[in-house]
């Protein structure tokens, strides 16, 4: 079983992940996790904590020689402004954070206690974990992508392109979007919102191309794998709703506008010319691309405070200001795609697992036989 862990605070000293269960034989450098955890510091509308760090990661554990070994692999990633013993006391939770509940759980006086840990600082180390994820996938064909379809309100329009096109584009998009114009209203939409000193918050989607027929289950309810994608992108900081293909407008519309009619080609095998299931059917892969949408809340942190309670005076007080961002949705995209790496890995190593890279691929090699893709 492919398994994660992380620990680390927002100013600790350091974010720690350990990858169990990945396959012997797999290459990987550091580099290879770095350049995805550069990618979730970019973004128009970071705070500046994104100047100050530049992620890296460091291999501890689990390879040789550029290869998997098959046992645990750990990583470290350094807070570069590690400060925590030195940072205030905090007893003015903030609205729509971990804050309050926090420290009525665990029996904490200082929200400081709660919020480092809460902090999506975390979702670094997520990434790293997603980057080798990523890596397996691409042995077996698949690729993942993400991009931004609204921020603030302003929507992308990304119909009819390919996913090499949004992939290429919303990577050298300032806010990760496909859609030019859209980007320029995005970008004037953030810097009214830094104006304010208010936040927003917006949509983005994730889209995972080469997944074959057969991945998840629709014979338990907790194997249904489209389920597993909706729990693990619901996971992350900030994001309230998540959706599979058309999601919520299949409620608006007839049968014969939502479901994806079938065609059979000697060579291409049995396909559909319409994805409005988003690549599942009966929580099981149907090979059609796998389309996630999440929305993200405007981000807790107000330059401009909402109003709170001191925890230990009860008086009416401004919550408690940290450094934050007006929005991180681009940021967010990429986390989805590390969150949906690692359960499509788990997915794969489920069904096609060995203790080595050769040995999942020649299972691998066997299932496409058997459904007849090669």
């Amino acid at each position: 079983m492919l398994r994660f862990l992380t620990g680390g605070e927002s100013h600790g000293k350091c974010l720690v992940a350990i990858l169990e269960g990945m396959v012997a034989g797999l290459g990987l450098k550091e580099q290879d996790i770095n350049a995805e955890l550069a990618r979730r510091q970019e973004g128009y509308g970071r705070g500046g904590r994104m100047t100050i760090e530049k992620d890296e990661a460091e291999i501890l554990s689990g390879v040789r020689r550029g290869q998997t070994l098959g046992g645990p692999i750990a990583l470290v990633i350094a807070n570069k402004d590690f400060k925590i013993n030195e940072l205030p006391v905090v007893k003015r939770p903030r609205p729509g954070h971990a804050d309050l509940v926090g420290v009525m759980k665990y029996g904490r006086e200082d929200v400081r206690d709660i919020l480092e840990r809460a902090s999506a600082r975390e979702t670094t180390a997520r990434v790293a974990v997603g980057a080798i994820c990523r890596l397996f996938l691409a042995e077996f064909g698949v690729d993942i992508a993400s991009h931004v379809v609204a921020i603030g309100g302003v929507r992308a329009n990304t119909s009819g392109l390919s996913f090499e096109r949004i992939q290429e584009a919303s990577r050298r998009s300032p806010v990760h979007c496909a859609d030019k114009a859209a980007e320029k209203k995005m970008m004037a939409r953030i810097d009214g919102a830094r104006a304010s000193r208010d936040t927003i918050g917006g949509v983005f989607e994730v889209v995972a191309k080469g997944a074959p027929v057969g991945l998840g289950s629709f014979v338990h309810y907790d194997r249904r794998l489209n389920a597993r994608l909706c729990a693990a992108v619901m996971s992350i900081q900030a994001v309230k709703g998540v959706e599979v293909g058309l999601g919520f407008e299949t409620a608006a519309r007839p049968g014969r506008q939502v479901h994806d009619e079938i065609f059979y080609d000697k060579k291409k095998g049995f396909y559909r010319k319409t994805n409005n299931a988003g690549g599942f059917e009966g929580g099981v892969t149907n090979g059609e691309p796998i389309v996630l949408r999440a929305a993200t809340k405007p981000y807790s942190t107000l330059m401009s405070p909402l109003r709170s309670v001191h925890i230990d005076t009860k008086r009416k007080e401004s919550a408690t200001v940290e450094r934050s961002d007006v929005t991180a949705v681009p940021a967010c995209g990429v986390i989805g795609e590390a969150m949906v790496a690692f359960e499509l890995a788990q997915s794969f190593l489920e069904k096609f697992g060995g203790d080595s890279l050769g040995e999942t691929k020649r299972n691998f090699k066997g299932y496409l036989n058997q459904i007849g893709k090669i």
